[in-house]
């Protein structure tokens, strides 16, 4: 199962995300993908692997990655391997981009987990992370927060360990387990 993370600028997903991965460490039955994205490293945020423009197109050309799309003048791109452990049966979690929502399920066993927050959360984390300016922001809080039909959601509006927990309760019950704890 490919469980696709998706949500609005601000709503703690990399903070969600990052738990989880922590909360499941060892365990073989998931894979948290490291998304490749032309950001540098250096500019803060998730764990990601820069990759030059350049470089990124060449990857995209050549069949690298299973799922890429454009946003924030910026490429994203989740590596092709992510097949072999679908087809070895693991739970692959990734944030992506609403827009690459319905070319993954045509392609692979999709859920969808949606992390979201009120706009004031939003706007204070963005703000906090201070990797944008002020009118950027604001446009980021303007987009239409839209979540998919069907979507598992997680409201991400108390603790981070709340949070956390919410996203390992989707996460067993996409890989047929009970939540850990």
């Amino acid at each position: 199962m490919l469980v696709l993370v998706v949500g609005p600028s601000g709503a703690g997903k990399d903070t969600l995300i990052d738990g989880a991965r922590q909360a499941l460490a060892g365990d073989a039955r998931f894979r948290f993908v490291r998304r490749a994205i032309t950001r540098p490293e250096s500019a803060g945020g998730e764990d990601h692997e820069f990759v030059a423009p350049e470089e990124f197109a060449r990857r995209r050309a050549a069949g690298g990655y299973a799922l890429h799309w454009h946003a924030h003048g910026l490429d994203y791109g989740i590596p092709v391997d992510i097949a072999e452990d679908l087809r070895a049966g693991r739970v692959v979690v990734a944030n992506v981009s609403r827009a690459v929502v319905a070319d993954a399920a045509m392609r692979f066993p999709v859920r969808v987990l949606a992390i979201t927050a009120p706009v004031s959360v939003r706007a204070g984390r963005l703000a906090a992370r201070g990797r944008e300016a002020v009118a950027d922001i604001a446009a980021r809080l303007a987009r239409e927060d839209t979540l998919p039909e069907g979507a598992d959601i997680v409201m991400n509006d108390a603790t981070p360990q709340e949070g956390i927990a919410r996203v390992l309760a989707v996460l067993s019950r996409a890989a047929g387990t009970a939540a850990p704890g």
